[in-house]
């Protein structure tokens, strides 16, 4: 796989995460900052590093399935893994320009 053939493949993981929303945040996963980095290996599996803006949060148990589940749907993947990191805690300057605006603080 090239550098632009996983570049590609990052595009479109990114895209598949900003379909996921917070339930409580009406901004998806990705624009709020919960996605640390995205990995890929060369046998095609993806890791994703995230957190959660809370570790309370009521969708900690569900969240990160729905994340490997939707990201196994795109055709290059064929594994997904999700692991949640609390370091650094999340807070609201990790969102984007775009979600902070969505939610009125800009």
């Amino acid at each position: 796989m090239t550098d632009k053939d996983l570049e590609d493949l990052g595009d479109k993981i990114v895209r598949v995460l900003k379909t996921i929303f917070d339930p409580e945040i009406p901004v998806d996963i990705y624009e709020l900052g919960l996605i640390y980095d995205v990995f890929v290996s060369e046998e095609n599996d993806a890791k994703i590093l995230m957190t959660l803006t809370s570790p309370n949060c009521p969708v900690a148990e569900s969240l990160p399935v729905e994340i490997e589940e939707k990201v196994k749907t795109l055709k290059e993947i064929n594994n997904c893994e999700v692991e949640i990191t609390f370091d650094p805690t999340w807070t609201q300057d990790m969102m984007s320009d775009e979600a902070k605006l969505e939610l009125g603080m800009l």
